[in-house]
């Protein structure tokens, strides 16, 4: 399995080339959606995200 990107930045910026929006901030999230409502995505607030945290935001953008 390919290692997911793991920088925050990189990571928001490929959501919203994609066409993800950003919904709302939260308190230590920002939480994106998509138009084709395949449902939402958490993104913490960190400038590196952890492998496990990675992974599931890659698994639920269609990414992996």
């Amino acid at each position: 399995m390919p290692i997911p990107e793991m920088d925050r930045g990189k990571v928001v910026a490929r959501l919203q080339r994609e066409g993800w929006i950003l919904a709302r901030h939260g308190a230590e999230h920002d939480i994106y959606k998509s138009v084709p409502p395949p449902g939402a995505i958490s993104v913490p607030r960190h400038r590196a995200l952890s492998a496990g945290v990675a992974r599931q935001i890659a698994k639920a953008a269609g990414w992996i």
